[in-house]
């Protein structure tokens, strides 16, 4: 079956500095990631196509995006930034869609677990970017830590038109094996039909040196149940993940927790949630280098 991976970066910090990846825990991931080193970690994989998706806000990363998955063969869909409180913010997604890959931007994140206010989200400017967001086609990523849940499902309720994508299940407390509240708000975001997640980012959410997949289980269960397969999609989050795990162990992890679905089931959380949502189908590379 391919694979559709529908959460990765890259970052050269030669060209720009990643001010996130600070301290001791994080120095591993703290060199440059290229799409050549995410081809050999996924060597071996079924890996058809992934998902690039932005990792600061900076107008300059998106259209560099953009530029590598028009120039190789792997980026199928870029997750870009803009400011969504710009004035001129229609203007600035058109032209990231005339820019050299502009077919390729598929959606647009902001780093709103940075943001103090837990209702950001609802902010009329950025509520008016939003909108425009949904009228450029796009789809928007949220990256989000339990709080700000309830903002989410108030914007996905207030915009209709546009489809909300959960990182990394809205980063639960795994570590801390506290499902609650993250649970019952993650049922009210499922609970709009303009929402979808990914099953991302879960490794790094529990104990880096000693989680299991038992760990995860409960949380990617309550997934299962609120959005359920068709609304539900895999995402590496590489090379984050290499803090908790090799690209083939959280592969074959989210393999493990969904063996009980059935083909039609997995199909769609490997592959097809990321080809609807993302709108991929007509943007897919050649075949990918990375199996065999």
């Amino acid at each position: 079956m391919d694979i559709i991976d529908a959460h990765h970066h890259v970052w050269d910090l030669a060209v720009r500095d990643q001010d996130w990846i600070t301290g001791p825990r994080l120095a591993p991931i703290r060199r440059d990631f290229s799409l050549t080193d995410l081809a050999a970690d996924a060597r071996g994989t079924e890996l058809r196509a992934t998902v690039l998706v932005q990792t600061i806000a900076v107008p300059e990363e998106t259209p560099e995006f953009l530029a590598l998955a028009a120039g190789g063969d792997l980026v199928a869909g870029v997750v870009g930034w803009t400011d969504l409180t710009a004035p001129d913010v229609s203007d600035r997604l058109a032209a990231l869609r005339e820019a050299s890959g502009g077919r390729h931007l598929v959606g647009i994140r902001h780093q709103v677990q940075a943001e103090p206010d837990p209702e950001w989200l609802l902010r009329p400017d950025v509520a008016r970017g939003l909108a425009a967001v949904a009228a450029a086609g796009l789809v928007y990523d949220l990256v989000v830590v339990p709080h700000q849940l309830p903002a989410c499902a108030k914007a996905a309720a207030a915009h209709p038109e546009l489809t909300f994508v959960l990182d990394h299940l809205g980063k639960p407390g795994i570590a801390a094996r506290e499902p609650r509240p993250w649970a019952a708000e993650l049922r009210a975001l499922a609970a709009l039909p303009n929402t979808t997640a990914k099953l991302s980012g879960l490794v790094t959410e529990a104990d880096w040196e000693g989680w299991t997949s038992a760990d995860l289980r409960p949380y990617t269960e309550e997934a299962l149940e609120a959005f359920g397969p068709d609304r539900l999609m895999f995402g590496s989050d590489w090379p984050v993940c290499r803090l908790a795990a090799s690209y083939e162990t959280v592969l074959e992890t989210a393999r493990e927790l969904t063996r009980h679905l059935s083909p039609t089931e997995r199909a769609a959380v490997f592959s097809g949630t990321a080809l609807r949502t993302y709108g991929l189908e007509d943007l897919l590379p050649g075949p990918c280098s990375v199996t065999g």
